[in-house]
């Protein structure tokens, strides 16, 4: 089945977290895609280099500073658009690998506020254009993470379970209105910062996440399976997508070729 291009009444995709990784490669792929992007994130010159990079490319971007845990901020955004097609909640992230016992309650809280907050500032603030628009998409990526815990992880499985549960929960609220719920969980993934960031710049540590792995998922990868969700005709909901490498079968069962 060939993608769908997106309709005259949504052609506008909002990409948080959209200054590296994940969120860049999908603002990229739903730009090409047809879609008039608007790249939020904190980090301004990222968000513009890349948005100029966009336009360039012959498609349509645009870059707005926002943090999304910041509500005041998020409804200031949100009163620009009358009707969005998609809204792509991509900001978040990891903070430490440290048991229960030991674990830091300040970066737990900033994880929670990050994922979780975040995703529902954002969602709450631009449902109503979502719904305006006749044919909305929410996308939620949590990861496997919010699926099956693991040791030293969980604050992050906390996080992500409670954006899974938010999206399920969504979903079923409302039902019968234009707009679509989408649950994009992804396993490993190796992107330039996100594991670096979970242990707070120790690139030995970093790297030792992927560790005689061959081929994780990188960015383009789950940019492509969020495109590809996007992109199915309006009356198909992909309520959740699980996408992890091949070498990956579980949380906790990696293949290694050390």
């Amino acid at each position: 089945m060939t993608s769908a291009a997106p309709s005259a009444s949504s052609r506008i995709a909002v990409v948080t977290g959209a200054s590296s990784g994940i969120g860049a490669a999908t603002a990229r792929q739903l730009a090409a895609a047809g879609y008039r992007v608007v790249l939020t994130a904190r980090r301004k010159d990222r968000i513009e280099a890349l948005a100029e990079e966009i336009n360039a490319a012959g498609h349509q971007a645009a870059a707005y500073t926002l943090d999304v845990t910041d509500r005041a901020a998020v409804d200031e955004f949100a009163t620009a658009f009358g009707t969005i097609g998609v809204l792509v909640n991509n900001a978040g992230g990891a903070l430490g690998a440290d048991p229960v016992a030991t674990g830091d309650p300040a970066e737990w809280r900033q994880m929670y506020e990050t994922n979780v907050i975040g995703t529902l500032n954002v969602t709450q603030a631009l449902l109503p254009a979502l719904t305006a628009s006749g044919d909305g998409t929410v996308v939620v990526l949590s990861s496997t993470a919010g699926h099956g815990t693991y040791e030293g992880g969980a604050g992050y499985v906390a996080a992500k379970h409670a954006e899974h549960v938010l999206a399920e929960t969504l979903r079923l609220e409302i039902v019968g209105t234009p707009v679509r719920v989408i649950e994009v969980a992804p396993g490993m993934v190796k992107t330039d910062e996100f594991a670096l960031t979970r242990f707070g710049g120790d690139t030995a540590k970093a790297e030792k996440v992927y560790a005689g792995v061959a081929e994780p998922l990188t960015a383009d990868d789950v940019a492509d399976t969020i495109t590809w969700a996007v992109t199915r005709p309006s009356h198909v909901n992909i309520d959740l997508l699980v996408v992890r490498p091949r070498a990956q079968a579980s949380n906790t069962k990696v293949h290694r070729e050390l």
